[in-house]
């Protein structure tokens, strides 16, 4: 009698996880996606880009208020045997800035609002403020989830955090409204205000973030806390790089939604243009989804098997699956991005689909800079980290400051895309020098070919009727599907490997 055994290797433990964390990641942010036509279809682009605007400082402040202390805190935890002080020094660290950072907001936070023009607004910047702090706080947590090989346990948290954030909009955005409408003299009317509008946007991240924080506590509070002074020197020298890639990384992404405000003139309506490039931005959301499920299992993959003999060549291959995967979602986005305009009935923001195949691009090339990236974090060179993510901010900020005034939000989505791309290739040459890895270059070139040459072919086909349309489209789909299999069916077989005891 035979039994049959699936021999488990690098690949399929790394494509276990992706598919794990991006129940969190993928579904989750699928999900929570929904409520950007949520959105549209209440606010005026002007409004919306309010919510655009802000995020866009809160996702900026997030880095300031982690300051690199997960990927240290990987680092330390998977080489220290005593993984619970490095875990409860960096845990301490984080709660003290976190409450100082809501401390220093709540007395000055007339100042902030005046400063980025929100100078009736001041509550919106208090409740960003709580939210970063929370979620600054509940990181260290997740990272210790996700070091100890506990996803199913981290994508539940997370999506029931998008689940809450999902409800309460929906609960204060359409049927609060309703009821307040239908009888004005409802208990409803104790805590629902229509004049606070788009700032239910904002409680309902601050309430679905505390409920997060109330999941974790028995993960926060059930260890020995033990603070150790040296311990956070070493982990705050080896995660400060980290932390100016993480900013600079931040600007890359997210300054031009802050500076769009600043640099088109009024007369041009800086917020409503701010607004459909924000919608725009957000329908690039499924490359995005992808690319953070493999960054939550990438990292502590890659730091768990870098003493291994073949690690350098599984990195080359997964580069090579990756971006084949990156492409097949581009082209899958940009043929049927007729379909996707259905679900924004509002044509106010449909001027934003041109910018979506190269907000996309860009996307993937900051996955690959990502993924390229691990020969710094590896070697323990995080400078060069810090080197190349200043020099794409230098990109970023010097672009937009030329291009936004020029092009609108068209030059922001161009910016961005040149910014990755050149970031992806220094950290190539400056990886093949000091962490050299067999990427196969020639192969993954031909992949872009093939998709340059089938989204050429697309617009060709884009005035045609639509059955003919999204034929000839599924046709090209399938050309670059059969591509794949033929060129990598001899490396794909290993993956399936099956082996017969007796």
């Amino acid at each position: 009698m035979f039994k049959i055994e699936i021999i488990l290797n690098p690949f399929k433990k790394l494509a276990s996880d992706t598919v794990i964390y991006g129940m969190s990641s993928i579904v989750g942010r699928f999900l929570n996606w929904w409520l950007m036509p949520l959105y549209v279809s209440l606010f005026a682009p002007d409004i919306y880009g309010i919510v655009t605007n802000l995020y866009s400082y809160v996702a900026f402040f997030m880095v300031f208020l982690t300051y690199g202390m997960e990927t240290g805190f990987f680092r330390f935890a998977s080489k220290n045997a005593d993984s619970e002080k490095v875990y409860s020094t960096s845990l301490v660290s984080l709660v003290f800035t976190s409450l100082v950072f809501i401390i220093l907001v709540l007395f000055l936070k007339s100042n902030l609002a005046n400063a980025i023009n929100y100078p009736n607004h001041s509550e919106y910047i208090l409740w960003l403020a709580i939210i970063l702090g929370i979620d600054a706080i509940t990181a260290i947590p997740f990272a210790r989830l996700r070091l100890n090989n506990r996803p199913i346990k981290f994508a539940f948290i997370k999506l029931v955090n998008i689940g809450f954030n999902i409800a309460f909009n929906l609960f204060f955005l359409l049927l609060c409204p309703k009821l307040a409408e239908n009888n004005p003299d409802s208990f409803i009317t104790i805590f629902y205000s229509k004049e606070i509008g788009v700032g239910y946007v904002f409680i309902s991240n601050l309430l679905a973030s505390f409920i997060t924080l109330l999941m974790l506590f028995p993960d926060i509070v059930k260890i020995s806390f033990r603070f150790e002074l040296r311990l956070l020197r070493k982990i705050l020298s080896y995660s400060f790089p980290i932390l100016i890639v993480g900013l600079a990384g931040i600007i890359n992404q997210h300054i031009d939604k802050i500076l769009i405000p600043f640099l088109i003139p009024e007369d041009q309506n800086p917020m409503q243009q701010l607004g459909i490039y924000g919608a725009g931005v957000k329908i690039a959301v499924l490359m995005n989804m992808f690319i953070q499920a493999f960054r939550y299992a990438f990292e502590p993959f890659f730091f768990s098997q870098s003493e291994g003999k073949n690690d350098k060549k599984i990195h080359a291959d997964i580069m090579k699956y990756f971006i084949i995967f990156g492409l097949l979602i581009f082209l899958g986005m940009v043929l049927y991005i007729d379909v996707i305009k259905l679900i924004i009935p509002n044509t106010e923001y449909h001027e934003g689909f041109s910018i979506v195949p190269v907000i996309l691009l860009a996307n993937l090339f900051f996955g690959i800079y990502f993924a390229l990236s691990m020969w710094y974090k590896l070697t323990d060179m995080t400078r060069y980290g810090a080197y190349i993510a200043i020099f794409g901010a230098i990109i970023t900020i010097s672009l937009n400051v030329i291009l936004i005034p020029v092009f609108g939000y068209k030059g922001s989505a161009f910016t961005v895309l040149i910014c990755f791309f050149t970031m992806a290739l220094i950290s190539y040459f400056l990886g093949q020098k000091y962490y050299p890895i067999p990427y196969n270059v020639k192969r993954i070139a031909f992949y872009f070919l093939i998709t340059a040459v089938i989204f050429i072919v697309s617009t060709i086909t884009s005035a045609q009727p639509a059955i003919t349309k999204y034929l000839s489209h599924t046709f090209l789909i399938l050309i670059f599907l059969i591509s794949i299999i033929m060129l990598e069916k001899r490396e794909l077989k290993p993956l399936f490997k099956i082996n017969k005891k007796k």
